[in-house]
């Protein structure tokens, strides 16, 4: 089992919010917290997560479109507008700096994207606010780079929690990939790329009872 050192949160999306919650509540017998809405069109709940049982900062987002935004079409943010069930989509990390880790997965033949502002209002109404990286060509496969300067971090708030086994990226080839991780020059601060049939994300949790879910 295998868990990124510098991982900040996993991102399960959706086509809608609702049903992922209750989707995840199915399989963990936990029921996320309401979390609040984006600029982007999206909103998300939260679960807070625990390691070695340990309450840490990271979480799980579950993120699917805002039932109250205005225009009918799903958003494109974390494939959304393509999803037709849940599924674990991407992960954020957070370095020490930001900005110099940029520089170096540049450097390194990545770029990661600038870092951009963004924000979201909590249910009581309180801004929170982040900086992170969007990737290049906005692809999913790669952690995104966070920083929540002043912000409390959401996973330290009080949620719902359940414990992280491991997080793992499967890959039919994982040297590519395994290639462009390095560029970042985090170590084990991202996740293991490990050999699969199908690309995509392996989450295992441990649920109240002991039972391990893999989502």
């Amino acid at each position: 089992m295998s868990i990124p050192t510098l991982l900040d949160h996993v991102v399960i999306a959706g086509p809608d919010l609702a049903a992922l919650v209750d989707w995840f509540a199915e399989r963990t017998g936990v029921v996320a917290a309401p979390g609040g809405a984006h600029p982007t069109g999206t909103a998300n709940a939260l679960v807070a997560l625990t390691v070695d049982g340990r309450r840490g900062p990271q979480y799980i987002e579950l993120i699917g479109p805002n039932p109250a935004r205005p225009e009918p079409e799903l958003p494109e943010t974390f494939g959304i507008s393509t999803l037709t069930a849940p599924s674990v989509q991407a992960y954020a990390v957070h370095p020490a700096d930001i900005e110099a880790t940029v520089a170096t997965a540049r450097a390194g033949g990545y770029d990661p994207g600038d870092v951009s502002d963004l924000s979201r209002r909590t249910p009581d109404g309180t801004l929170l606010e982040w900086r992170l990286t969007r990737g290049e060509n906005r692809r999913i496969d790669v952690p995104f780079l966070i920083d929540w300067g002043t912000t409390a971090q959401p996973g330290l708030s009080d949620i719902p929690t359940i414990e992280l086994v491991s997080l793992v990226r499967t890959e039919p080839d994982p040297a590519p990939l395994q290639a462009i991780l390095a560029a970042y020059g985090l170590g084990d601060g991202v996740a293991e790329v490990v050999p699969g049939a199908e690309p995509g994300f392996r989450l295992t949790l441990r649920r109240a009872d002991g039972e391990l879910v893999e989502l």
